[in-house]
């Protein structure tokens, strides 16, 4: 994967974000699209082999449409200027909990976690924190981690969420309406597609306990 041509497309895609010029270019975008595809099939045969539950996934189920979806959107603009992929380790269209990865120039990050649950798996997600607080806690306050995300991030409640007591021990955690972590990449990193492909498995590694607890807590989620 030549991101240094990804990243020259998706800025020409940014001033030119009109379907003639796309068309005019649609044959650089499909070879892109195809080294993306290989790249991320990289990713993804190196996941399964210690995530059995992604061992039938397929590349193509991971990364995202260039066209954007402008029914209900200002914003008409038809293509993203951007590659994107995700992993969910639920088979659910509803509820995501996983990794995601964002290529655009300037803004290249890895995520992962649950963003902006619906109400009911949040409520779960809650309730497994208060259960679980001694868990949670070690999970968000490893060195590694810390060193290499920062802190939880996601839109919080500005108040103590419904039930649970402004004084609660983990009050700045259960405020939380989406569990993220995420960390930011400078395009000299991506220079070297093998190195980058490590520096975003150990981000999954390093991800993977958060993971599992979210999972933990929405398994039960109708």
């Amino acid at each position: 994967m030549e991101f240094n041509h990804l990243y020259a497309f998706l800025t020409k895609l940014k001033i030119n974000n009109n379907k003639p010029w796309f068309d005019a270019h649609k044959a650089e975008y499909q070879e892109l699209r195809r080294d993306w595809i290989e790249f991320v099939g990289a990713l993804l045969n190196h996941l399964q082999k210690t995530h059995p539950v992604l061992i039938d996934l397929e590349p193509k189920k991971c990364i995202f449409r260039i066209n954007k979806d402008i029914r209900f959107s200002k914003d008409k603009l038809p293509y993203k200027t951007n590659f994107g992929m995700q992993i969910n380790f639920l088979n659910r269209k509803d509820l995501f909990c996983g990794y995601y990865l964002h290529i655009e120039p300037q803004n290249t990050f890895v995520a992962g976690g649950i963003y902006m649950p619906p109400s009911n798996a949040l409520a779960a997600i809650r309730q497994e924190i208060d259960y679980n607080a001694a868990a949670i806690t070690a999970i968000l306050s490893q060195k590694k981690l810390i060193a290499n995300f920062g802190q939880l991030q996601g839109e919080k409640l500005v108040k103590a969420p419904k039930g649970f007591d402004v004084n609660h021990p983990m009050i700045e955690i259960l405020k939380h309406k989406s569990f993220v972590l995420q960390k930011n990449f400078s395009e000299s990193v991506t220079k070297n597609p093998m190195a980058f492909q490590e520096e975003l498995i150990t981000s999954f590694s390093l991800m993977d306990p958060l993971i599992s607890f979210l999972l933990t807590a929405v398994e039960e989620v109708k």
